[in-house]
């Protein structure tokens, strides 16, 4: 049998294990630990594959394994939803990398064309699944030789058996009413819980034989290179747009630094705006903006011609320069949250979407030391690290605790309080919101109390489930808060 051949059996027998596992695992939500122990049972898959094979494991890829861990463990650690979807997302970031420079590949000096090609070739993969592997790598007749023949023998003996079983079984029912029973007791089940069991195998053995498949035994995947001339803008062109950009941007700083400095009393109040109305207007709309120029800029640069050194010079000069506008209008926008959070209180979306656009900036930073240093190739790396490392310091501050400890602090200052907004969040506002019940009017006590009874007061008894932070908020819960369940909910409050 060749070698070849060897592999894709191996890599087929471990898609039906890690299909088997993840319908066991996985079917439990919401998830918790489940998502760790299905993640490092494919990546242990891969290891012992390529161990067993002589598969050399050499590409830059191989340390994306770290990360990919990493994020799924805080599935078992944080509880809020939205964690969970940027958790998830950077766990298939990382996966979809790995698999592609496991063997070979580098990724700290790849553009950031080359990362989004190599995430669409993973995901290619991922849905093909099992054709590549049965009709390409595994030479089935060398695989009769050894045992097949038996097996496909019981197969035939199975498909004549099954009408013949039918038919006679069908007959001996209606002769029987205690053979009747019988039967409807064999075949009483849940033809919805089957087909359920069936899907989920079938999605997981099929995600995992593709994924095994191109990280062991498919070809290179080159990174693109080359580009059709329609695609090359000069600088006349790029010049006149980012310029004209500039000065557009020039214009709204113009009115911001008024704002941000002073002065700009008399015009709020000929327009009917207070601080906190003109705040919440424009917060979401510069975020926008924030998150267009930098795809804007890496678009620019791509479809720059690199001819001439002077217009080199000139792309690099308008592009530094509406990143410095842009700053002053991100400095805008996170003054403009600051009076919006004093004024109607802190919410995830406000949260995380103040959290995102920081990650720009900081992303912004790497781009003038790369881009417009001509070391463009490092920019797609230090975009990632960055993001991975933002992502990481979002589970470490906890949001949802974050959000009540400053909307409590609102509250303690004799500003409107939420109650059913922070009760509606995950476990780990639970700990802040029982600690500041003292200091809560009796209404809001009553409502704190009652819902967290309602959500907390019944552990979760499925293992494949367990989170550090539900199950803190169970047991918090549980030890004695009294509850009082006619007390009246308060109005809930605008959370955009």
């Amino acid at each position: 049998m060749g070698e070849r051949t060897r592999l894709g059996l191996g890599i087929l027998g471990a898609a039906v294990a890690l299909g088997l596992l993840g319908d066991l695992l996985l079917r439990a939500t919401p998830w918790g630990i489940n998502v760790l122990l299905w993640v490092g049972l494919l990546v242990g898959s891969m290891a012992v594959l390529a161990a067993w094979r002589g598969v050399g494991i050499r590409g830059e890829g191989r340390w994306l394994a770290l990360p990919l861990l990493f994020f799924a463990a805080l599935f078992a650690w944080r509880d809020s939803n939205t964690l969970a979807v940027i958790n998830g997302l950077a766990v298939l970031i990382s996966l979809s990398l790995a698999v592609l420079r496991l063997r070979s590949g580098r990724l700290l000096v790849a553009g950031l064309a080359d990362y989004f090609y190599w995430g669409l070739q993973a995901a290619a993969h991922a849905y093909a699944g099992l054709l590549p592997l049965a009709l390409r790598d595994i030479a089935w007749r060398e695989v009769r030789p050894v045992g097949f023949g038996p097996v496909l023998a019981v197969l035939r003996g199975l498909a004549i058996a099954l009408p013949l079983l039918l038919l006679f079984g069908g007959l001996f029912v209606a002769a029987d009413a205690v053979f009747e029973n019988l039967v409807s007791d064999l075949l009483d089940f849940d033809l919805a819980e089957v087909l359920g069991h069936v899907f989920l195998f079938s999605l997981f053995a099929w995600i995992s034989c593709g994924l095994l498949r191109i990280a062991l035994i498919g070809g290179e995947l080159p990174s693109p290179d080359g580009r059709p001339g329609f695609l090359y803008l000069g600088i006349v062109e790029l010049g006149v747009a980012l310029g004209l950009l500039n000065l557009l941007f020039l214009s709204f700083v113009v009115v911001q630094i008024r704002y941000l400095f002073g002065g700009a009393e008399g015009f709020l109040a000929s327009a009917g705006l207070t601080y906190a109305e003109y705040a919440r207007r424009g917060f979401f709309e510069l975020v926008t903006v924030t998150a267009l120029v930098l795809p804007l800029l890496l678009l620019a640069h791509w479809l720059s011609r690199p001819d001439k050194p002077a217009h080199e010079k000139l792309l690099r000069l308008l592009s530094g320069s509406l990143i410095a506008l842009l700053f002053v209008v991100m400095v805008s926008a996170l003054q403009r949250m600051r009076l919006y959070t004093q004024e109607f209180g802190l919410t995830e979306l406000r949260l995380y979407t103040t959290a995102f656009m920081l990650w720009i900036a900081v992303v912004l930073v790497i781009f003038l030391f790369t881009v417009l240093r001509s070391r463009r190739r490092y920019f797609a790396f230090g975009a990632l690290v960055t993001g991975f490392l933002a992502i990481a310091f979002l589970n470490i501050v906890n949001p949802d605790a974050l959000i009540v400890r400053t909307n409590i602090a609102r509250m303690q200052a004799g500003e409107e309080f939420d109650a059913p907004y922070l009760v509606s969040l995950s476990a780990a506002a639970v700990p802040p919101l029982l600690a500041s019940l003292p200091a809560m009017d009796e209404a809001d006590r009553f409502t704190v109390r009652d819902r967290l009874d309602a959500r907390w007061s019944s552990p979760e008894t499925d293992w494949r489930t367990y989170n550090i932070s539900r199950s803190r908020a169970y047991s918090l819960v549980g030890s004695g808060h009294t509850v009082a369940r006619d007390a009246p909910a308060t109005p809930t409050r605008d959370v955009t």
